[in-house]
């Protein structure tokens, strides 16, 4: 099975779902938006050159996603350590 790497920015509530190694260089080269209409909400796909799926972006990531994928998701911008 497959790593896949998911980050997660809370503040924007947007997840990104990373298909490619994280040792690639790999960029964006067009984006596909799903129609928000048919997703009821705005999801992105990103493919490279190539044509190959690279990522996934969710925007709405709360209710797009299962809690337990963006409990696990790498955060973007983590919450600062509570003091005591």
């Amino acid at each position: 099975m497959a790593d896949i790497r998911i980050t997660y920015d809370k503040t924007a509530d947007a997840a990104y779902v990373h298909l490619t190694d994280p040792r690639d260089d790999v960029h964006s080269a067009r984006t596909y938006p799903c129609d928000p209409v048919d997703v009821d909400g705005m999801i992105n796909l990103d493919f490279d050159e190539r044509g190959r799926l690279i990522g996934i972006e969710v925007l709405a990531a709360r209710s797009k996603l299962p809690e337990h994928v963006l409990k696990s998701a790498e955060r973007l911008n983590p919450e600062p350590p509570r003091s005591g």
